[in-house]
């Protein structure tokens, strides 16, 4: 089967001139020599943490904060505010008293795109209702052009769906579940991608069970949305080099994946994975220190020769204060790099 991602075809190209940063050589996901490289850093105001994102268009891409609950649409091809916010909170009935909604992954299938949020507790260990929940969002073309409109309800049943699956039980997401979320062990989510069939892999931050990034397919995201339970595939365990998922993309056939630590302590990385039982190879010398990518845009109109990434800046010092604490919202800011690739030139040409 196509995947239903691939049906989406731009009509027009918008050029993007990227500067380079770094230059390596490295094989491509279609297994050729490729010169990779990484453009200087751009920003985008209005928000700070950029935890999750889609492309709506080969001009347009939506960004979840992981401290609202407002979907962002920013132009890729200019810095700057964004040009529409929607406020999703009513529809995803969160909790008054604590409505923080810790929306972490984001994946397109077809006109529509998944959202999942962290299903982990807050930074104190203490539940957080708020923060479990899987949603979708429709993209609607029409005379008033693009929009985000909310599609079936929020599903609210996800980590119980996940305790009580029967191939999970020895990942012992129950007792994970009660841990703050950087603790060793604990449950936190924050990848979501398309897969080739309509369906969606979720990927863990952690726990990482003995040292492998822990994926489950979630098979029936459709019926998921419309109040029907998880129907969860076969976990997959991904060595990222001892590293959870931050976040992940599908296109054509082919992943990527951004690892990084279940706490924050260390860098993080970028793997191609054919997916499978194949192992995923680390693309070496992106060099993305300085960076706390969490969000992966691949755009049909650019596929593999080059995809964004998008950095949670949260904690970003900006005039010696944490960018999520800045009060106006013109001075916060996330960065966003791209990552490019062109076949490499033989003597020859």
């Amino acid at each position: 089967m196509k995947p239903l991602f691939r049906q989406w075809r731009p009509t027009t190209v918008i050029g993007i001139r990227i500067a380079v940063a770094l230059l390596v050589v490295a094989c491509s996901p279609f297994g050729t020599i490729a010169e990779i490289t990484v453009s200087p850093p751009a920003a985008y105001s209005g928000m700070c943490d950029a935890s999750a994102a889609a492309p709506l268009n080969d001009q347009l891409f939506a960004v979840a904060s992981d401290e609202d609950s407002v979907l962002r649409i920013y132009r890729r091809d200019r810095s700057g505010a964004p040009v529409q916010s929607i406020n999703f909170s009513a529809f995803l009935d969160l909790d008054p008293k604590e409505p923080e909604s810790d929306i972490e992954g984001a994946a397109r299938v077809g006109d529509r795109i998944y959202w999942i949020m962290s299903h982990g507790r807050n930074k104190n260990g203490r539940e957080r209702v708020s923060r479990e929940r899987f949603f979708a969002t429709q993209i609607v073309t029409n005379a008033e052009g693009l929009q985000l409109k909310m599609a079936g309800r929020a599903y609210e049943h996800l980590l119980s769906d996940l305790i009580r699956h029967p191939k999970l039980k020895a990942f012992k997401l129950a007792a994970a579940s009660k841990l703050e979320p950087k603790a060793r062990g604990a449950l936190n989510i924050e990848g979501l991608c398309a897969t080739g069939d309509g369906g969606l892999l979720i990927g863990f931050r952690n726990p990482i069970p003995r040292g492998q990034a822990l994926i489950v397919p979630l098979l029936n995201p459709a019926e998921v949305v419309n109040g029907r339970a998880a129907n969860l595939g076969e976990p997959i365990l991904l060595d990222l080099g001892g590293r959870g998922v931050r976040d992940m993309a599908y296109w054509e056939g082919k992943y990527i994946v951004i690892a990084g630590t279940y706490d924050g302590k260390g860098e993080s990385g970028l793997y191609e994975w054919s997916g499978g039982t194949s192992s995923p190879r680390l693309v070496k010398h992106t060099h993305l220190k300085g960076l706390n990518p969490e969000a992966i845009i691949i755009y049909p109109d650019k596929g593999w020769e080059a995809y964004q990434l998008l950095s949670d800046d949260g904690r970003r010092l900006v005039s010696g204060r944490p960018c999520k604490e800045l009060a106006d919202p013109a001075q916060r800011q996330f960065r966003s790099v791209w990552i490019s690739r062109e076949p490499k030139k033989t003597r020859e040409e």
